[in-house]
């Protein structure tokens, strides 16, 4: 069906394409690094994170191997850390399961944690040449827009209209070749806003170009609700320079990841409020001297806002460690080792604008 379709994105990717490395590639494991780093995150950004994981860990077995809080350190400022732990789990996965071969099928690469469609049909094609087409946000916004598709893609129903057009359109005879021209012109040429429509390979074809509806294909049906949340970090230290970090817990964003002593609030609240916390108060006990008040970091994630700021204090007395009925660790460390941990990129935004060697 439709070879005019694979045909001009092939060609158009054939004089346009990035040269990427994971495009040179047909190392099954490496290829899943690229796809499960550029989740979520522009190439741009996720290069450097590929080139650091492929030369940290060459192979599967090497990422198996490493330590969690490792893996979460060099991911770290990348987001969405749930991926770096599914990535890790699955490469034990494939060590124990697979006997340390990446799997070679559709159905055992999706079997992977954090491994979805668009993923394994990625992985199969790019590795193995199955024909399996991708079908990704890019993906639904240029098959939408050719082919005057006006299902929301934000329901169920879009899902199974669009993988099966994109199963009808791929080219069987090399699926890896159209996925990746799929993607890429999805990508660089048919962009949400202010598309170059007149002079696209595909405007002869494109419903959404003769009928003047590119900005209202692809439809929505649901808008996202946002939770702002308010972040109060207490940097404690005493006069030893020891400081009290904890692990967070699961069930929540950052999952493994290193902060400050957290004090969480339904609002902004002054720090004379937040002083008075019992919270606050369950740390500070014998007096503290405050050394250093941040400004405030605002972190967009796709369905929270939070809105943080720093406290640095130095207390009277030793710090000790607590816990909070079990669900929290907390660990005493020296300032020169804060370095070691993961933090999440909101923290490390802190660290680098705050010399905390200057300030205790």
């Amino acid at each position: 069906m439709e070879k005019w379709f694979s045909r001009a994105i092939t060609g158009w990717y054939h004089d346009n394409k990035r040269d990427l490395p994971w495009r040179h590639e047909k190392d099954a494991y490496k290829i899943w690094l690229s796809e499960i780093i550029l989740q979520q995150t522009q190439v741009v950004q996720g290069l450097n994170y590929y080139l650091k994981f492929t030369k940290k860990y060459p192979t599967v077995k090497h990422l198996a191997q490493a330590p969690e809080d490792e893996v979460l350190h060099l991911w770290q400022g990348l987001g969405y850390y749930s991926r770096a732990r599914n990535l890790h789990a699955s490469a034990k996965m494939i060590l124990e399961a697979f006997e340390g071969a990446f799997p070679r099928s559709y159905a055992d690469i999706k079997s992977l944690k954090g491994v979805g469609d668009y993923t394994a049909a990625a992985i199969a094609s790019f590795a193995y040449d199955l024909p399996h087409a991708v079908v990704d946000g890019n993906v639904y916004r240029l098959l939408s827009r050719v082919f005057g598709i006006k299902t929301a893609i934000d329901t169920s129903s879009a899902k199974k209209e669009f993988q099966e057009l994109a199963d009808q359109l791929i080219d069987r005879k090399n699926p890896a070749l159209h996925n990746q021209s799929i993607m890429e012109f999805g990508s660089q040429w048919c962009k949400p806003v202010n598309p170059d429509c007149e002079n696209c390979v595909l405007s002869s074809k494109c419903y959404a170009f003769k009928t003047d509806m590119v900005r209202e294909i692809p439809v929505k049906s649901k808008k996202t609700k946002v939770r702002n949340r308010y972040f109060n970090y207490l940097v404690l230290a005493d006069k030893n320079k020891d400081l009290l970090v904890s692990k967070r817990p699961a069930g929540d964003i950052w999952q493994g990841l290193y902060e400050f002593i957290l004090i969480e609030t339904e609002k902004q609240v002054s720090r004379e409020v937040l002083f008075n916390t019992k919270q606050f108060k369950k740390f500070v006990k014998l007096g503290f001297g405050l050394k250093y008040v941040s400004l405030e970091y605002k972190h967009i994630l796709s369905h929270q806002h939070l809105y943080a700021k720093f406290y640095v204090i130095e207390i009277i007395g030793r710090l000790e460690t607590l816990s909070e009925q079990g669900e929290k660790e907390y660990v005493k460390t020296q300032l020169r080792k804060l370095k070691s941990f993961a933090f999440p990129r909101l923290t490390g935004k802190f660290l680098d604008a705050c010399d905390l060697k200057e300030i205790l």
